[in-house]
């Protein structure tokens, strides 16, 4: 297939594209490029065949496209609070609209990259399937809904979008993020001996590592159009669901002698749900997931290792997606729509 991914020099695009290529597939990516520069010890990511903003796409830069992988957003709850109208300008509408464009260009699938975190503050009885009900609490999470709806309706028998609900995301990669769970509380622990916790550890989590994230993507796109048309399928697999004082013992038990370090005032986050996965492996069994936390956090600190990851590199702009937009912010370099003021190539 010949698939257009956006955000490919993203935390999860640039290991996508390498992942999809090596399965025999043409890709192109679209990238604004708001974190060149920020690679993950030596590694390079190349540049986007599409230098572009999202919110500026026309339907001829989808000409040509088998499939669109869509990626590109503001990437986390505290980013997406920095700039609440921008968060739905770029997350919602552009989304929206480029979804609609690929349409008219004659793209038939698109795939997008939604979030478990769509079910917010959840009830955690029983683990939540696709057809729970959605309590997103943050504006990040509620353009995942909202795309959702929208592109939803855009559904016929020329365009199939289906809606991947990617549980929080860990592991190495080339534009490493710092602020995901499992690295922050892995790249810590290396770097200080302590496991800073921001909360009491007591919500649960779903996690998934980013190649399972690119596999279930592959899975999609490769999958036979009734399987996948128009559907949701949350992205990762049972057993990974995890309260956060889990997963910093496990860090603690990768790393000798560290230790569970506690913020003051640490309380319980609002974002707790738990999630089954069981409709991805019923529907596309050759979608294997073969990452669990604790070899996650293994390969982090290998990967941590490697590059001599230190206390700077946490707290520094490098690795924290709202540092680095701060960043361009206050040099001048991107203007309050979060728009390249001047020219950085």
């Amino acid at each position: 297939m010949k698939i257009l991914v956006t955000g490919d020099q993203g935390y999860i695009g640039s290991v996508m594209v390498p992942w999809l290529r090596s399965r025999g597939h043409q890709v192109a990516g679209m990238d604004n490029g708001l974190y060149r520069g920020c690679d993950f010890g030596d590694d390079i990511v190349p540049e986007s065949e599409f230098p572009l903003d999202i919110r500026d796409v026309e339907v001829e830069h989808l000409h040509g496209f088998d499939a669109v992988v869509h990626l590109a957003a503001l990437s986390n709850d505290p980013l997406g609070s920095l700039h609440p109208g921008c968060t739905y300008d770029i997350n919602h509408h552009a989304s929206v609209r480029l979804a609609e464009c690929a349409k008219a260009a004659g793209v038939e699938r698109f795939v997008y990259s939604s979030s478990c975190s769509v079910y917010g503050a959840a009830d955690l009885s029983k683990p939540l399937d696709e057809t729970a009900d959605f309590a997103p609490v943050t504006p990040y999470a509620e353009s995942k809904v909202q795309v959702e709806a929208d592109v939803s309706r855009l559904a016929d028998d020329s365009f199939s979008p289906t809606f991947l609900r990617n549980a929080t995301v860990y592991g190495a990669s080339p534009r490493l993020r710092g602020d995901l769970v499992v690295n922050n509380l892995t790249g810590w622990a290396l770097a200080t001996g302590l496991v800073q916790m921001k909360s009491d550890g007591t919500p649960w989590r779903p996690l998934v590592h980013v190649e399972d994230v690119c596999e279930a993507f592959t899975s999609v796109l490769e999958a036979h159009r009734e399987l996948i048309h128009n559907e949701a399928f949350n992205v990762g697999h049972d057993g990974e669901n995890y309260k956060i004082a889990d997963v910093a013992q496990l860090v603690t038990q990768a790393i000798p002698g560290s230790r569970i370090d506690y913020a003051d005032g640490a309380g319980p986050d609002p974002r707790c749900y738990r999630v089954s996965f069981a409709k991805l492996q019923s529907k596309l069994p050759q979608c294997q997931m073969r990452w669990n936390v604790a070899r996650g956090i293994g390969q982090l600190v290998t990967a941590f290792k490697r590059v001599g990851l230190a206390q700077q590199d946490l707290e520094g702009p490098r690795y924290q997606r709202v540092q680095t937009i701060l960043r361009l912010m206050q040099a001048g370099n991107l203007d309050s729509d979060m728009r390249w003021a001047v020219s950085i190539a």
